[in-house]
């Protein structure tokens, strides 16, 4: 690319940037009375308040990141690491859950004032040391992930889930994954369901360890059998081929009537592979997904699906890392976000 413009090869003059002192001087106000009326300090009058700020944006005029920020000893800048995608880089923003929790994130974030900087899974401190991280946020970290003890060495914040409770720099927010397993396993019950079969990630992350432990005690209580398929790569192909394992007949000759499907996947997919296998959902099967995916309400059946509410999960977290950034916050307890049962056909017997 040239320095030239496409018009005769002239060279195009920068816009002079807006200063304060020049909308002052077009608002006919001080200086001080319009840094106080685009800062919401100082006691201004409403109509004077709202003059500033309209010649400000009448002007185009921009505060200087650089000065607001030295002057905060804050740059504005959080970390995003998705903890359960080192080994599935190119998996997690196709995911449904993941890309509207870091959408989310990075929403909410920016309304606050801060910017989100997307780190790879698996970084090396190497890689993030010289950014002017003011927290760094690691969603689903695996128990053996070396990114929140690097992050903590470093004397930066770090915003997870509930595995970090009790270290010292750590928060947390989390989903209540023992009430939202129960959930779904008793709608099964109530609507009559006795063999149910879970499909789940095998991940050292906490809420699918706490799936798995959730799901064994709600089977030893109810005096049913433990029937769990366990998927070894995230994606639609090893979910979909773990549900038809899952689908079939034990060694007694018993077909589960059951699948909560934890490992995320396409709800349609998954229920055509439950057809292929000559299920009829809900007729011989009921089916539920924990999926953020927006297809599941238009399937025939609808799917019914868990959700992990990664819009609640985003606003909880960003507050929670604002109030501990911002107003010197430093309590150790973190918050824990209700997830939500969406019930639809997929999971209701038909009684005629």
């Amino acid at each position: 690319m040239t320095s030239g413009s496409r018009h005769g090869g002239q060279h195009s003059t920068p816009t002079p940037r807006v200063r304060l002192v020049d909308v002052a001087r077009e608002a006919g106000l001080s200086k001080t009375t319009v840094s106080a009326a685009l800062n919401d300090t100082g006691r201004l009058s409403p109509a004077v308040r709202e003059k500033a700020r309209e010649t400000a944006r009448r002007m185009g005029y921009r505060p200087n990141a650089t000065a607001r920020q030295l002057r905060a000893g804050r740059a504005k800048l959080i970390g995003y690491v998705v903890g359960e995608a080192v080994d599935a880089r190119s998996v997690f923003l196709e995911s449904p859950y993941f890309a509207r929790l870091t959408g989310a994130t990075a929403a909410t974030a920016l309304r606050r004032g801060y910017a989100m900087v997307l780190l790879p899974a698996g970084s090396l401190q190497s890689e993030w040391a010289d950014l002017p991280l003011d927290a760094v946020v690691v969603t689903d970290p695996d128990a053996d992930d070396r990114i929140v003890d690097d992050v903590l060495a470093a004397g930066i914040p770090v915003f997870s889930d509930r595995s970090v409770e009790g270290r010292p720099g750590a928060y947390w927010v989390d989903v209540d994954t023992d009430a939202a397993v129960r959930s779904a396993l008793d709608h099964f019950h109530e609507q009559g369901a006795r063999r149910p079969v879970l499909v789940v990630p095998d991940s050292t992350t906490r809420f699918h360890t706490e799936v798995f432990a959730a799901h064994r005690e709600w089977c030893a209580e109810h005096g049913l059998p433990e029937r769990v398929v366990r998927v070894g790569e995230a994606g639609n192909g090893p979910v979909v081929r773990a549900v038809e394992t899952a689908l079939t007949e034990d060694p007694a000759g018993r077909r589960p009537d059951a699948l909560l499907v934890v490992a995320e996947a396409s709800p349609p997919l998954v229920l055509g592979a439950a057809r292929r296998l000559g299920y009829d959902v809900p007729g011989n099967l009921l089916l539920a997904c924990v999926s953020e995916d927006v297809t599941a309400e238009h399937t025939e059946p609808p799917v019914t699906t868990l959700s992990l509410r990664p819009e609640a999960i985003a606003e909880a977290g960003i507050e929670h890392l604002v109030r501990v950034l911002e107003q010197g916050g430093r309590e150790p307890a973190g918050t824990l976000v209700p997830t939500r049962l969406d019930v639809r056909a997929s999971s209701v017997r038909q009684h005629g």
